[in-house]
């Protein structure tokens, strides 16, 4: 029994010391990898606020800014890792991590492949200036103001302020109309003036009537004016102005002043907007009999 002691106090000092010389030749490697690690770690603050600050001044959003500049302070600390890891002969172990991850990444992107398209494609709209936060778009069937463009979603306030989430991915596979891009709206504006009304008074008077209503336009020659068709029950005509807007709000509530206006306008002179009437003519040869009637319905 003592010998079995001898024998297992004697591998355990064997084992001990080793340890200890090992770790006193590895001494000199293993303080220059700390210092390695606390260096890069340092660098990686620096560039990272760097680089937080030059990317700030293109994208407005906070969360993608502070995800970029994580994103660089990582990798700059796994860099500073791997030399660490290079230092103390540790290659094999090195070899073993970039295996694993290159597997792991392979695996996560496989099964985030949704996720990640929708990241890289929020990456891309913040960096793009036609679209920028606080610009009226239009795409994929919704009409807003965008509010937010994160790393998943394309965020559109409406006009009723409801929020839609839009997916990056569907934003950039689709097209996109920016209201805010240019600071001027054409209105459309489509009526109809009965058959009896002086067709030359009518345009002269709608002219004039946008003209005074909208003060960036200058002159009644400014507006144009089209007579359209011969309607079922008025002559219609389409009037096009433009106004400075940059959100679809501004050119609805362009479009509704101008109704409002020309209505006013053509009640003053007696001017005829009419709607469509139906006449159901009766001739005298249409006679009941009475009785037949009466006889029918007792049956």
């Amino acid at each position: 029994m003592t010998d079995q002691l001898n024998t297992a106090y004697e591998l355990i000092s064997s084992k001990l010391i080793g340890w200890l010389n090992a770790f006193l030749e590895n001494l000199p490697n293993l303080v220059i990898a700390i210092i390695v690690l606390v260096v890069f770690y340092y660098i990686s603050k620096y560039v990272s606020r760097l680089i937080g600050k030059l990317i700030s001044k293109k994208v407005k959003q906070d969360s993608l800014v502070n995800i970029i500049t994580k994103i660089s302070g990582i990798t700059i600390i796994a860099v500073g890792l791997f030399l660490a890891l290079g230092i103390m002969n540790l290659s094999k172990t090195l070899e073993t991590l970039i295996g694993a991850a290159g597997v792991s990444g392979l695996v996560i992107g496989l099964a985030l492949q949704g996720t990640l398209s929708n990241t890289f494609a929020g990456i891309v709209l913040s960096f793009r200036k036609s679209i920028e936060l606080g610009n009226w778009v239009e795409t994929n069937g919704f009409s807003g103001e965008v509010v937010e463009i994160s790393l998943k979603n394309f965020v559109v306030k409406e006009a009723d302020n409801n929020l839609v989430l839009i997916p990056n991915k569907s934003i950039l596979e689709n097209p996109v109309k920016n209201y805010s891009l240019t600071t001027k709206m054409r209105i459309f504006l489509e009526c109809g003036v009965g058959y009896e009304s002086d067709l030359d008074e009518v345009e002269a008077l709608t002219k004039q009537t946008i003209a005074d209503t909208f003060d960036q336009i200058n002159s009644p020659e400014e507006v144009e004016f089209y007579y359209t068709e011969y309607g079922g029950s008025s002559i219609n005509y389409l009037c096009r102005f433009w106004i400075d807007s940059e959100n679809a709000l501004e050119k609805l509530k362009a479009k509704s002043k101008a109704i409002i206006e020309i209505k006013k306008a053509y009640d003053k002179k007696d001017i005829n907007i009419p709607f469509p009437i139906r006449t159901l003519q009766f001739d005298n040869k249409l006679s009941l009999d009475h009785s037949k009637e009466l006889e029918f319905s007792q049956s």
